[in-house]
């Protein structure tokens, strides 16, 4: 089956949610998960070239995301969470949030009617607001960050899948309208390398690519790419590390790292550099 938008990719990784609650030996329950996949994220999942092999990866990126935003909101270092491109994302449903904090979903208007639907009824455990907008109007995120800001005594920014489908310069444009909110505090991101991105990912981008949909964002320099609009990586947690340490690895993992050991360390060195992927925390400089 083929990913028709942008949408659908929100189906895929909800599936992702939903075969992990199923497991008995969970790292997360998301009740809502198989949902809103309903059966065209199954589907996907299932005929997506090279998508199984991925489910370590959306888990693991999954637990990292939750433990971040229950850190900082228990800190009480934020008071708002901004979750753009957030998709079918569940958190405000299913994290033991607390009643007062203010949690701002962006995405398209198409894709937040379909997600109030199939969540209707529900009742999300802390202050949901809902705001539809396509992130590539300029004016108007700049107006949603100012108001978020205005109204916030610090703010956590979630890109969780996102920004893998930008272009480099529409990354940093958004960055830098990030960070002239001076609440805007703190933001979680996904990355991954040239190599991964090329390689690892081609033949589930070039079904991607069909549906206007392809990954364009991997940068060389990783998170340092985020320096020059004001935020440094204060973060990094390793995609491989942490799937190691949550008990989610990807198959044939410790054969992987046996043959790493044996390998001379300028050789070690650039492999580490190829498969680098995983979640960064930025901090506005």
């Amino acid at each position: 089956m083929s990913v028709r938008n942008i949408s659908d990719t929100a189906r895929w990784v909800a599936w992702y949610r939903a075969v992990e609650s199923d497991r008995p030996d969970a790292l997360f329950h998301d009740p809502y998960a198989r949902r809103l996949a309903g059966t065209r994220g199954a589907d996907i999942a299932r005929t997506m070239p090279g998508a199984k092999s991925l489910g370590w990866v959306m888990v693991t990126r999954t637990c990292l995301f939750d433990e971040l935003v229950m850190r900082a909101v228990t800190s009480g270092a934020v008071d708002t969470v901004l979750n753009l491109a957030a998709g079918f994302d569940a958190r405000p449903y299913r994290l033991p949030l607390p009643a007062a904090l203010h949690w701002v979903e962006v995405d398209l208007p198409p894709l937040l009617e379909e997600k109030q639907s199939l969540l209707a009824g529900e009742r999300p455990a802390c202050e949901l607001e809902t705001v539809p907008l396509d992130l590539a109007d300029v004016a108007g995120r700049a107006a949603l960050f100012a108001r978020v800001g205005a109204r916030s005594r610090g703010v956590l920014v979630l890109t969780e899948g996102l920004l893998a489908y930008l272009a480099p310069e529409d990354v940093l444009a958004l960055a830098r309208a990030l960070h002239v909110q001076a609440p805007i505090r703190q933001w979680t991101t996904d990355l991954a390398s040239p190599y991964i991105m090329k390689r690892v990912m081609k033949r589930a981008n070039d079904r991607l690519r069909q549906a206007g949909s392809a990954f364009r964002f991997a940068p060389e320099e990783g998170e340092e790419f985020f320096r020059p609009a004001g935020w440094v990586a204060t973060e990094f947690h390793s995609m491989m590390e942490e799937a190691q340490r949550l008990g989610r690895e990807m198959p044939l993992a410790g054969f992987f790292r046996l043959l790493s050991r044996l390998m001379p360390p300028g050789r070690r060195a650039e492999m580490a550099r190829r498969y680098r992927s995983g979640v960064v925390l930025l901090e506005r400089t």
